[in-house]
């Protein structure tokens, strides 16, 4: 398993942005430390990046509890089902879809292992990674009415977003990709 500093210096000049990114969005901010990990680990895990995710559970070990690592993993599992389940409802477009009930279960987002708050944080880098319009729709209004400011919010879509674009240039990097 390769570190997170390993990883990043993996990047050339072409990709650097990404590596001073990431080092911008989990080292400060509105949110408090375990939030961003969290939700940068619940991003690796959602992209299916085990690597990246082992190297962020890694370095973020003094913000990571088993408790965040185990909701991370949880709000990206459920986010992969209800970001194609809530996508396709609101591409359809059909009331007649709406109208059905899911019957999904997601009984961990109402008791998460930590807080409601860092589960929500989670599962909006989920849905704004699947660009599931609803769901980022829904999870910004649960982050809201948690407390939560639209500062805070932009923070974790920010992390999201470098997330992936670090396990983008990473993948470039790979030798299987260099020639």
């Amino acid at each position: 398993m390769r570190s997170l500093d390993e990883l990043k210096a993996l990047l050339g000049d072409d990709t650097k942005d990404l590596r001073l990114n990431l080092g911008n969005v989990l080292d400060s901010g509105d949110l408090e430390p375990r939030e961003r990990w969290s939700t940068a680990l619940a991003s690796a895990y959602f992209l299916r990046s085990a690597e990246l995710a082992d190297a962020i559970t890694a370095a973020g070990s003094a913000h990571l509890t088993p408790e965040s690592i185990a909701d991370a993993r949880a709000a990206a599992a459920i986010m992969g089902m209800n970001t194609v389940y809530y996508r396709f409802r609101h591409m359809i477009g059909k009331p007649s879809y709406s109208q059905r009930q899911a019957g999904l279960r997601m009984g961990r987002m109402g008791k998460p292992a930590t807080t409601k708050g860092l589960f929500e944080l989670a599962s909006m880098a989920c849905a704004v990674l699947a660009g599931c319009e609803m769901c980022i729709k829904a999870h910004e209004q649960s982050l809201l009415h948690e407390g939560y400011t639209e500062d805070r919010v932009h923070q974790a879509v920010r992390i999201a977003a470098v997330v992936q674009g670090f396990a983008v240039a990473v993948g470039a990097e790979s030798p299987a990709h260099v020639s």
